[in-house]
C-alpha cells in the first residue's frame, strides 16, 4: 500500500455505472486514504423517503430526511436498489438538499491526510482544490450492460432496454439540473472505461493520478 501525503485529495466524478465507485475505492486503498461515496448520502435520503412514504418531489421533505441519515446502515442492500437509485437521482436536483449535505462532504474532503471522494460534482463543487481529478465515463450501452449484469447477479429480472432507458434518464437529470450538474471539471483527466476490464480501469486510473501527483500541477495542465 502506498503512503498518502498530507494533501492528497482525489476527486472522482462520472455518470451512473461508469465504474467511478470501484475506481475510487481502489485509489483509496492504494494511497491509504479514507473514501466517501457521496452518492450514498443521497441514496440514504432517498431510502428514508421510500420507507416513510415521503413525497419524492417535495424538496422540504427531502431536506427533513437528512436528519435521519444516521439511522441508515451504509451496508443496507436496499440502498443499491433501482427504486432508491431512481429517487436519489430525482432528489439530487434539489438545491436545498445539496446545500444541506455540502458541509458533510467538505468536512470529509478537508480532513488531515486527504481523502478520496466520488460522485457527480466533487471536482467542480465539493473539492475543486483536489490534488487530482478524474472524470470516469463509459458509453450508455456499456453502462447499461454492467447494470444489467449487476441486477441479474442479485436475482432481479429486468430487460436491457429498460436498464438503458433508465441510464439515459439519469444522465439527462444529472447533467441538466440547475444546481451543481454532472460535468467534467475543466482540469479533470478523462478516463473512458467502455472497453476496459475492472483491473485495466483501475490501472489506468492509478497511472493518471500518479502522474498528476508527481507533477504537482493542477489537473489538465
Amino acid at each position: 500500500m502506498a503512503q498518502s501525503s498530507r494533501s492528497t485529495l482525489i476527486a472522482v466524478d462520472g455518470p451512473a455505472a461508469s465504474g467511478k465507485g470501484t475506481i475510487a475505492r481502489a485509489l483509496a486503498a492504494h494511497y491509504g486514504l479514507p473514501h466517501m461515496d457521496t452518492g450514498v448520502l443521497y441514496r440514504s435520503v432517498a431510502l428514508t423517503l421510500v420507507r416513510f412514504g415521503g413525497d419524492f418531489d417535495n424538496e422540504f421533505e427531502a431536506v427533513r430526511a437528512v436528519a435521519q441519515l444516521g439511522q441508515v446502515d451504509p451496508a443496507d442492500p436496499e440502498l443499491r436498489s433501482e427504486v432508491v437509485g431512481g429517487v436519489a437521482s430525482r432528489i439530487s436536483a434539489f438545491p436545498m438538499l445539496r446545500a444541506a449535505l455540502f458541509d458533510r462532504q467538505r468536512a470529509f474532503a478537508g480532513q488531515d491526510g486527504g481523502a478520496v471522494l466520488d460522485g457527480r460534482d466533487i471536482g467542480t463543487v465539493i473539492a475543486p482544490e483536489a490534488s487530482a481529478k478524474l472524470y470516469v465515463t463509459a458509453s450508455p450501452e456499456a453502462r447499461a450492460q454492467r447494470r444489467l449484469a449487476e441486477l441479474e447477479a442479485r436475482g432481479i429480472s429486468v430487460h436491457y432496454a429498460e436498464v438503458l432507458a433508465d441510464i439515459h434518464a439519469r444522465d439527462e437529470r444529472d447533467s441538466h439540473r440547475d444546481f451543481a450538474p454532472l460535468a467534467r471539471a475543466a482540469d479533470a483527466d478523462l478516463l473512458d472505461t467502455s472497453d476496459l476490464t475492472v483491473d485495466e480501469a483501475i490501472a489506468a486510473a492509478l497511472a493518471l493520478v500518479e502522474a498528476r501527483l508527481k507533477r504537482g500541477l493542477p489537473s489538465g495542465v
